[in-house]
This record gives C-alpha cells, structure tokens and sequence, in this order.
C-alpha cells in the first residue's frame, strides 16, 4: 500500500460504491472524511478499507451508518462507445438511487453524460474547473443541493487519444485502448492518481482500465467540501 496524502479527519465517514481504483474516494479523503470502499470486483489498488460484494446489498445493509452514500454505477450502457458496441451491460442509477433512499442519508450518484435522463437534477463538473489538464465531464445528482462551479470554455486543445500530451496541445484525452506505461502514467498525473501509476513490470491493462474508468480526485474533494459546509451544527450532533 502506497503511503496516502495525511488529512485531519473532520469527523464525518462516507461509503464509496462501485468504488473501482477509488479516485473518488481519494478526492473524499482529502476533503477529510473517512472511507469506505465497496465493488463486486477486486480493486488491488484501493487506497483505504475495501469490501468486495453486491453494492447495492451493502447500501441497504450498512448506508445508514454512514455520514455520506456515494455510488458511481457502472456507465458502460450510456457510454457513446457502447453504441458501436451494441453490449448488454447492467444499468444501475435507478436501483442504486432505490437503495439510498432507504438510509435515509445524504447521498451522491455519478455518471456519464449519456445517462443525464436517469439521474435528477444533475451538475457537471470538468477537469478546467480545477486546473486538470483534461476535459472530462461527469454528471453529479445529490438529494442535499450541489452547485457546481464556474466552467471555464474549452478552448486548450487536446491531444488525441493515445498521445502524450505537447505544448501545443497541452491536454489529455483518456479513454480506453492498447496505450503505453508512459501515456497511462501521463494520464494519471492528469487526472491526480499516482496510486495506480504502473511501475516497471506492471500490470498496465490493469492500469488503462483504472484511470480511463476514474473520476479525478478533485471532484470529489469539491463535493465532500461543499457537503461538510452545508451541514448545521444540529447535523453534526446527530
């Protein structure tokens, strides 16, 4: 386990669904909350206390003992790929949101663009809005009120996908692929993952798959900050 960021905890816990490499979840840490991670697959490089199981099972066993439910559910059915592809692949917004409401607790749903139908009231967040190098929308429902950002235009070009970034064209596009250690490295400086970095004899399809599937950091680090200010003091009493 690589050594994480030390933040002071402020007192608040959140649960992280369908966690996956957990750039949420680090974004969620570095806000100071503690982290729970939950996926139906092995995730070797969570960085913080990890279960392997039914997302949606756990929600509704364990989501009320927690400050905070978040849930990023698998966006490959929305995904503009997907319409090439023509797969069949689980769609989850509906149930997962099922399930939060059961807690009775705060929660945040995170998807694709594609997907804005199923989620309510949605923001949108992109890299520019926190000096990432990378354009990467990602959609944010709440049922506690979220505000996203000014959005700056996209005028910065963009390497295509697979190029290592240049001056003329300064940002990343990160999508899957067969890429090489040193783009899937590059990607993860961009979107603020060290942790799934591939060193030499690594596993780098592992790699790809982790970082094209993240959110960066940062947006989570938003979200949990504008949560822990909207709580009122009888909140963090309860």
């Amino acid at each position: 386990m690589r050594s994480l960021p030390d933040r002071p905890w402020n007192g608040l816990t959140v649960l992280d669904t369908f966690c996956c490499a957990g750039g949420m979840a680090m974004g969620y840490h570095l806000a100071g909350f503690k982290v729970v991670g939950v996926d139906i697959a092995p995730q070797p490089n969570y960085p913080f206390t990890f279960v392997q199981g039914d997302a949606i099972e756990y929600i509704r066993a364990h989501g009320h003992e927690f400050d905070l439910v978040h849930g990023s559910p698998p966006c490959q059915a929305k995904s503009n790929l997907n319409a090439y592809n023509h797969k069949t692949y689980p769609e989850l917004i509906h149930p997962a949101r099922d399930a939060m409401l059961t807690t009775g607790r705060p929660y945040v749903i995170e998807n694709v663009e594609p997907a804005l139908s199923d989620l309510r009231d949605p923001i949108t967040l992109c890299g520019p809005m926190f000096d990432l190098p990378m354009y990467r929308h990602r959609l944010f429902e709440t049922n506690w009120g979220l505000t996203a950002p000014a959005h700056p235009r996209h005028v910065a070009l963009c390497t295509r996908n697979g190029y290592l970034p240049t001056p003329g064209r300064p940002f990343m596009s990160i999508h899957g692929g067969r890429h090489s250690r040193a783009w899937q490295n590059a990607a993860c400086d961009a979107m603020g993952m060290p942790w799934i970095k591939v060193p030499e004899g690594g596993d780098i399809p592992l790699g790809i798959r982790e970082v094209c599937e993240a959110i960066p950091p940062a947006y989570a680090r938003f979200i949990g900050g504008r949560f822990a200010a909207s709580l009122t003091a009888a909140d963090l009493a309860a």
